[in-house]
């Protein structure tokens, strides 16, 4: 919970203890920090890819050196258990490190060719910098996330202002003056940090950067959108989702219950790439929804180390919670467990719902909390069709013995996991992003290096081939001739 006065107060979401208190800064102090990344991102881009590697390998083993203490404030802000923030912080590690050891590789300077017209050049791509990107984070998951455009901005040569959500601002700091310290000689400004609420991160668009990602709701991204464009600021939008789980007739099914239960419940639902929704084929529904409920029913909530996921973060989405439940119940949905008594004012206990109408908001809408729907399908093809028939297209998971490569062929997301879920964001090399309303652009692996460069292409003539220019006035009489009969030549046949 945070309270804005002239002040960012950070609490506790399980008991509302303070964390920290930070400055809410406004227009003139969000410039002023993106002017200090300006004039520090010249010396960042000369370090090169192999002074940034060990700039990042360095900040990395402070990470790692030190991560009791961020487990411990993940746990104390943001509420979720420490081993699940072990998780988040260790996956956090691999990004940075994949990034510092591979983006010299990825970025490198390409060769093309320069085609028989012009076969007297040389053709090349480099990928540059943007120069400042800004990077607005969200809270549930304040590391892992974020760092996903962060480290992977730096490791491409550009200087970072990091606004993170105003539930988070302790961890974030922790985080960014961890570069510091592991970094002592670097210039201030390569990574910075700006705190406030929805105003400074809208002055952190109109700031000046030269490209910015966002990760939060598709409506809040709508709005960054529109302040960027003012100055035709890129963007990259990582936003909501509504992800599916499919479970074939041949699924390994308390292996499916096991992951889902994880992925639907896990820090209290509130993943944008978690599951929400499940299709499962008939013959198999009741096994698999007797594994399910045995695996959910073990699940508990709460602050201390016993629990399997903690508070919710935001008190408003507690309301959109209820009014999900209560709206699949009254379409016909039957509470397998838990049902409107298990959403309280502060911690949710797990709700399944098994067939709610498909156009509730349940199945619709992005629900954000520790609660599941389970859809009888009569075939894998109806759980595709109904799998996609939603507006979002981020992730999805499918649970198959021998069938998922079919499914997998049909699933209008972006990333999918096979008998797991959430497995692609354990892989540094593979990209994340959305499509439809969760977003476009990408973050992570090679795609999310060239995400945070700009393409410069370069045409160089070696040598001049007398009577043979085409890029002049003065063109010989001879080529003048002879281009009719080119153009037959390489094109008309």
């Amino acid at each position: 919970m945070t309270t804005q006065t002239e002040q960012l107060v950070s609490t506790n979401p399980a008991n509302d203890e303070v964390v920290g208190t930070f400055a809410v800064l406004g227009e003139v102090q969000v410039r002023a920090v993106v002017a200090r990344a300006r004039n520090a991102a010249p010396w960042w881009r000369d370090q090169g890819h192999a002074g940034r590697r060990e700039a990042l390998l360095r900040w990395k083993r402070h990470i790692a050196r030190n991560a009791e203490d961020l487990v411990d404030l993940l746990h104390r802000e943001n509420g979720k258990p420490r081993t699940d923030a072990r998780l988040e912080v260790m996956l956090a590690l691999e990004h940075i490190a994949w990034n510092a050891k591979h983006a010299g590789k990825v970025l490198q300077q390409e060769k093309r060719r320069p085609g028989l017209l012009l076969s007297n050049f040389s053709a090349r791509l480099d990928h540059v910098p943007f120069g400042v990107v800004g990077v607005i984070g969200p809270w549930n998951y304040p590391v892992y996330t974020p760092n996903g455009s962060i480290a992977t901005a730096l490791a491409a040569g550009n200087t970072v202002v990091f606004k993170p959500s105003e539930y988070t601002p302790a961890i974030s700091r922790w985080y960014v003056d961890a570069f510091a310290k592991a970094n002592p000689d670097a210039p201030d400004g390569v990574l910075s940090l700006v705190t406030g609420f929805g105003d400074t991160g809208a002055a952190l668009c109109r700031a000046g950067v030269d490209k910015l990602a966002f990760t939060g709701s598709a409506a809040t991204g709508r709005r960054v959108m529109a302040a960027c464009a003012e100055s035709l600021v890129p963007v990259v939008m990582e936003l909501g989702g509504k992800d599916a789980a499919i479970v074939a007739a041949d699924a390994d099914l308390p292996r499916a219950a096991e992951a889902i239960a994880f992925g639907a419940l896990g820090n209290s639902g509130q993943t944008c790439a978690g599951v929400e929704r499940v299709y499962v084929e008939r013959s198999v529904r009741d096994e698999f929804l007797a594994e399910l409920t045995k695996q959910v029913k073990a699940v508990r909530p709460g602050s201390d180390d016993a629990s399997s996921y903690g508070p919710m973060t935001m008190r408003s989405q507690i309301d959109i919670v209820r009014r999900h439940v209560d709206d699949a119940l009254a379409g016909g949905g039957t509470a397998v467990v838990g049902g409107r008594e298990s959403v309280g004012d502060r911690f949710i206990e797990p709700v399944v719902i098994l067939d709610p109408p498909h156009t509730s908001a349940a199945v619709q809408e992005e629900t954000f909390g520790p609660t599941v729907t389970v859809t009888t399908v009569e075939s894998l093809d109806e759980a595709v069709k109904l799998a996609n028939d939603t507006p979002y297209g981020l992730a999805g998971a499918v649970f198959s013995k021998n069938r998922a490569e079919e499914v997998v062929a049909g699933f209008e997301t972006s990333q999918i996991s096979v008998n797991s879920v959430l497995g692609f964001a354990g892989v540094a090399a593979l990209p994340l992003g959305g499509v439809g309303e969760s977003g476009f652009g990408r973050i992570h692996g090679p795609e999310g290096l060239k995400e945070f460069t700009r393409t410069r292409a370069i045409a160089t003539q070696k040598y001049a081939i007398p009577g043979m220019n085409l890029i002049t006035f003065n063109r010989s009489p001879v080529m003048v001739r002879l281009l009719p009969r080119l153009i037959r030549w390489l094109h008309a046949r």
